[in-house]
């Protein structure tokens, strides 16, 4: 089992930056590769960065790219999303995921830790 807790959410105004992390923990976790996802009220949930734990790889939405990075402490078992200059519509849930071959697809993650809220008022 792989265990996901997602930290540092919150209210920042437009312009502003906010990191959110995920610690993760359980056997074999050097194995998965971690993606973010976030979910809108009434929208479904979207890709947003992944990183592959032993290669480093990574790869961003088209509505980030540029703007957040993805990171990794494996001494720590943990990733990170620095996002930068936020936007109202960046407003969502954030999640961390988990999955032995996922990438960009929702469906292609095995775990899912419980979200954390990331508000950027217009």
């Amino acid at each position: 089992q792989v265990q996901l807790v997602e930290s540092g959410g919150g209210l920042v105004q437009a312009g502003g930056s906010l990191r959110v992390s995920c610690a993760a923990s359980g056997r074999t976790f050097s194995s998965y590769r971690m993606g973010w996802f976030r979910q809108a009220p009434g929208k479904e949930r979207e890709f947003v960065a992944v990183v592959n734990w032993s290669g480093g790889r990574t790869n961003y939405a088209d509505s980030v790219k540029g703007r957040f990075t993805i990171s990794r402490d494996n001494a720590k078992n943990t990733v990170y999303l620095q996002m930068n200059s936020l936007k109202p519509e960046d407003t969502a849930v954030y999640y961390c995921a988990a999955g032995q071959t996922a990438w960009t697809g929702s469906q292609e993650y095995e775990y899912w830790g419980q979200g954390t809220q990331v508000t950027v008022p217009s």
